[in-house]
């Protein structure tokens, strides 16, 4: 595969990693660009992992709650400019009371909402304002107790982090500062148990050759590895994480000292694992005078 500057770039953007280390990681893994940031990682070129698609895409998370059910609905748009409208975010707040009798997107789309439904009052909407609209994901969440926090909101229920949290027990004022928590840490899971179990091999495998970079013995890296998947483990899952709060405690642990238990949360970010190209005006420019 052909290496190109614009792979490089989007190398070193990821990884902060020199022109030149980016160059070699794409050469020594055919172009892969996943491939090359655990090559990087490796040889301890990387500056930071790719924790997450870049966000490119713009509109609003909503988030509703009603008894025992809460969802988190994110409808994007072209611009940051129509997520400010006053007509669309009246738009997506209904869509989210919509979302609190349905499953999931699709259900979402084909929902009824003012005698037509969600996607064609949608469609309606893009022929009003301009902008090509969706609604792209939506999750629900039940527990004892949902509580909802949206973090940089622009109105009432909604804004760029739309964040629910399930508890049994505690109260409204724990669940509010366990969500904002979670807004600003963003864990990958609850518990252990719910990490990914391909994403938890993945990073073991990488710890292990960054280990054998250092040419200890096999014995001394099996050790080593014990400690750094215990940190992983430990920064990536909610109930583990040192609660931003009060940092002498894990979330796990001032949550039970409220007398509260996490059964689940959501976490949407406007825009989160979607990837916009956008080319520089010299390449449009030549890209039109070549025809």
């Amino acid at each position: 595969m052909a290496i190109t500057a614009a792979l490089v770039k989007e190398l070193r953007d990821t990884t902060g990693a020199g022109m030149m280390d980016s160059k070699k990681a794409l050469t020594e893994t055919n172009g892969d660009m996943e491939a090359a940031v655990d090559w990087l990682r490796t040889k301890g070129l990387a500056k930071a992992a790719k924790k997450s698609g870049r966000t490119a895409a713009e509109g609003l998370v909503a988030v509703a709650v009603e008894g025992n059910k809460g969802v988190a609905v994110e409808v994007n748009s072209e611009t940051d400019f129509v997520g400010k409208n006053a007509e669309f975010q009246e738009m997506v707040g209904s869509i989210a009371k919509v979302a609190l009798g349905v499953n999931d997107v699709d259900e979402l789309n084909a929902a009824a909402m003012d005698d037509k439904t969600v996607a064609e009052v949608v469609t309606a909407k893009v022929a009003t304002i301009g902008e090509n609209m969706s609604v792209r994901r939506m999750s629900a969440l039940e527990g004892d107790t949902v509580v909802s926090y949206v973090h940089n909101s622009v109105t009432a229920g909604m804004g760029k982090i739309g964040v629910l949290v399930a508890l049994t027990g505690g109260d409204e004022t724990l669940g509010k500062q366990i969500a904002m928590h979670i807004a600003a840490v963003n864990p990958a899971a609850l518990s252990e148990a719910d990490l990914d179990a391909s994403v938890v091999e993945k990073e073991k495998q990488v710890q292990m050759d960054i280990a054998r970079e250092s040419g200890k013995p096999e014995a001394v890296i099996e050790k080593m590895i014990v400690g750094r998947m215990k940190k992983f483990i430990g920064e990536s899952t909610l109930l583990n994480q040192s609660f931003v709060v009060n940092p002498d405690l894990t979330v796990e642990a001032a949550a039970k000292e409220a007398g509260a238990t996490i059964t689940g949360f959501i976490r949407l970010e406007v825009g989160e694992g979607i990837e916009v190209v956008k080319e520089d005006f010299a390449a449009e420019v030549a890209k039109v005078s070549q025809g």
